[in-house]
């Protein structure tokens, strides 16, 4: 699962995906444990990293995911694999390169620090997939390179316009 998850939607959602790619703070982890708990399971999460500060995007501030992964590593139903970021949207996808280096230095860093294994980099998609697979990406989101753009309520109603 990719996307901001709601809280009223952990206890649908942990028994259906095999990794949550978006845990984007401590109260919805500890959320998701106590859910966890209840229903038996052990999901397996990414920690969502918002490098670019965007008021947009949800996620970790990279300055205090530092100080909040020892309480997050505590959280014995959930089993933390790695971290993952969207960087702000760029025409060129060599603007990405930057967020992607973060965010392995901060996984570096965290591991080091922790002595955890954070394997995962879930990070790239269709226009910058490239650049985040040479920056250590394990894990990359491709679906409009596979499906195509997504229609917005507007191009819908353009093309049902256009019927040439």
């Amino acid at each position: 699962f990719v996307g901001h998850l709601q809280k009223n939607k952990i206890r649908q959602a942990l028994p259906l995906f095999e990794m949550i790619h978006s845990v984007d703070s401590s109260a919805l982890a500890q959320d998701m444990n106590r859910i966890a708990e209840e229903e038996g399971l052990h999901p397996r999460i990414l920690l969502e990293v918002n490098l670019a500060g965007e008021g947009s995007k949800f996620g970790f501030k990279p300055d205090t995911i530092r100080e909040e992964l020892e309480s997050l590593l505590a959280l014995n139903r959930l089993s933390i694999l790695g971290l993952m970021t969207i960087p702000p949207l760029a025409e060129d996808g060599e603007a990405s390169r930057k967020y992607f280096v973060q965010l392995r230095e901060l996984r570096d860093r965290l591991q080091t620090e922790f002595h955890v294994d954070l394997a995962q980099l879930s990070m790239g998609m269709t226009n910058d997939f490239a650049i985040a697979v040479e920056e250590g990406a394990t894990l990359v989101r491709v679906g409009t390179a596979i499906f195509g753009e997504r229609s917005t309520s507007k191009t819908r109603r353009e093309s049902e316009t256009n019927t040439d």
